[in-house]
């Protein structure tokens, strides 16, 4: 009988240690909780809690009312979506502003946790990756136009109609592209309790699945959403740059400032978020280096940090691309003036025409042509 129980007792306590179909691996970008409960991540908390609430009301203010205002002249001067630029700048506003959107709610949960249900927990991830995807796509899409339109002058002008066609369903593309590889944030993304008793919005994996998922969603996040776009922003600036180091324009230094300020804070915001998510993929692939609690708090607190700046480049966006160009300046002024914002006259000494940086649409042929 002793026997029999011993059994029974044996075969018990091998069940509790037996994972089951139902058992989940969390993964999550936001809060730093898969770590053992011997290690008090409370500090960790209490530092998102109070950093990244203000920054992103922050970032919502300033990038809102940027990307609005571009939003707002594309529609009303309608004729300006004849180039290809123009298209991809508008596309490129929208998701700003799409994404701009969502951050409040994360906002929230950096302070409260997640309340909002499981749909907008989907939704809300989602918007972020389509947003990722769909933005970074649509600066390699400008940046290529660019390059026809410099280095392929004569190309660029033989072809304006076939070339605004492509935008169009360019841009339709990267849309389509960014909703497929949002997919991971529909499937798995769910409300999890933490150790602390709130609710945090992050992806859950089915345990068979888990590790490997994971390493595959960032890889993918780290490959489409910062390697490929950077890699063909670099050769088509570079190229630009050795074109216009050829004329003989005064013009080709402000051109090549404006791609230097494009490339740098592009490569800025992004590359070190882009680090830290590698780090993520090799702590995942080999967990035992990554065992000290105090590194682990360090680590989850660098990626709060470095994903903060990379978001603060919805907001650069609108400068970098859109205002800086002379005839979108004019187009502003000719609305605030409509709209009895601004009394006329006052353009010149709001944006001095001394300033303005060399600023062309995209179906310009001359050899310091930029489509900002």
């Amino acid at each position: 009988m002793e026997t029999t129980t011993d059994m029974m007792m044996t075969s018990f306590m091998t069940s509790l240690d037996t994972p089951t179909s139902q058992e989940v691996t969390t993964e999550e970008d936001y809060d730093p909780d898969d770590y053992d409960h011997m290690c008090d991540v409370s500090s960790v908390r209490s530092f998102r809690a109070h950093f990244q609430p203000p920054l992103f009301w922050s970032i919502v203010l300033v990038g809102g009312l940027g990307n609005m205002v571009v939003v707002w002249v594309y529609l009303h001067f309608r004729q300006r979506l004849k180039t290809m630029t123009d298209i991809y700048l508008l596309n490129l506003a929208v998701a700003d502003l799409l994404f701009l959107v969502s951050l409040p709610l994360w906002a929230v949960e950096a302070s409260h946790g997640w309340s909002f249900g499981l749909g907008l927990c989907k939704l809300n991830r989602a918007v972020y990756k389509i947003h990722l995807f769909s933005s970074m796509l649509l600066l390699a899409c400008i940046s290529v136009d660019r390059y026809i339109a410099i280095v392929q002058t004569t190309k660029a002008h033989n072809s304006k109609q076939k070339r605004l066609q492509c935008s169009m369903l360019a841009s339709a593309a990267v849309w389509m592209l960014a909703i497929f590889l949002a997919a991971p944030e529909f499937l798995f993304a769910e409300p999890d309790e933490s150790d602390d008793g709130k609710q945090y919005c992050r992806l859950v994996y089915p345990s068979d699945i888990g590790n490997k998922t994971k390493i595959a969603v960032i890889s993918l996040q780290v490959s489409v959403g910062f390697c490929l776009p950077f890699s063909v922003m670099l050769f088509c600036y570079s190229v630009i740059v050795g074109t216009l180091l050829k004329t003989r324009n005064f013009q080709k230094h402000k051109a090549m400032r404006v791609i230097l300020a494009v490339v740098v804070v592009f490569v800025l915001t992004q590359l070190p978020y882009n680090c830290v998510l590698v780090t993520d993929v090799v702590q995942a692939v080999r967990p035992e280096l990554f065992d000290d609690c105090a590194e682990k708090k360090r680590l989850h607190v660098a990626e709060q940090v470095l994903m903060s700046l990379a978001y603060t480049h919805a907001c650069l966006n609108p400068f970098l691309y859109a205002f800086v160009g002379v005839r979108f300046r004019r187009d502003v002024l000719k609305l605030l003036q409509a709209y009895r914002c601004l009394p006329a006259g006052a353009g010149g000494k709001l944006w001095p025409p001394r300033l303005s940086v060399m600023s062309v649409t995209s179906d310009d042929t001359t050899p310091t042509a930029l489509s900002l």
